[in-house]
């Protein structure tokens, strides 16, 4: 089993390889240009994320949110790419040589157990609607929830009738 210890200002963050791990990430001042610029920020996940550890995922205009199975514990350096790759992307694309995109930190969380994946893994899919983009978690077509749907994880009608409340940080 091979670990590493990641220390920023205060932060701590210690992965091992294997671990399951819940990523949190948002622009700077909550500037909502992901939606806009979904292809951007998707092509860089693509870059620098092999698609077999993508778990779940989901955008919101001005935050998203991953669960990557870990296979080589440089996280951090895998987020660094993602957010330098959009970051460059975008500029170009509006023709601006500089500016913040994003919050210098982004939140993680190590999966503990099944419940745990579940629990995050609902969390990402009902998101859109928690924050009042959709009625449905179906109507948000910037999910994995609908590849989930498709192998038969949901039913239609999940998230739909009532609200449904999670306990526990998720990095928002």
């Amino acid at each position: 089993m091979v670990s590493t210890l990641y220390t920023m200002t205060n932060i701590r963050r210690y992965f091992i390889e294997g671990d399951t791990i819940f990523l949190t990430h948002i622009t700077y001042n909550r500037r909502p240009i992901l939606i806009d610029n979904f292809d951007l920020l998707w092509s860089a996940v693509q870059k620098h994320v092999n698609n077999g550890r993508i778990i779940s995922w989901v955008i919101l205009p001005d935050h998203f949110h991953i669960i990557l199975n870990n296979n080589d514990i440089d996280i951090p350096t895998i987020i660094k790419k993602i957010k330098l790759t959009f970051s460059a992307n975008l500029r170009k694309s509006i023709n601006k040589k500089s500016g913040r995109i994003w919050q210098f930190r982004f939140w993680d969380h190590i999966i503990r157990n099944q419940d745990d994946l579940n629990n995050h893994i609902d969390y990402i899919h009902y998101n859109p609607v928690k924050h009042g983009l959709v009625r449905s978690p179906f109507e948000w077509k910037y999910s994995s929830l609908h590849d989930y749907v498709g192998r038969g994880y949901y039913p239609r009608d999940w998230g739909v009738r009532e609200k449904i409340k999670f306990d526990g940080d998720f990095g928002e």
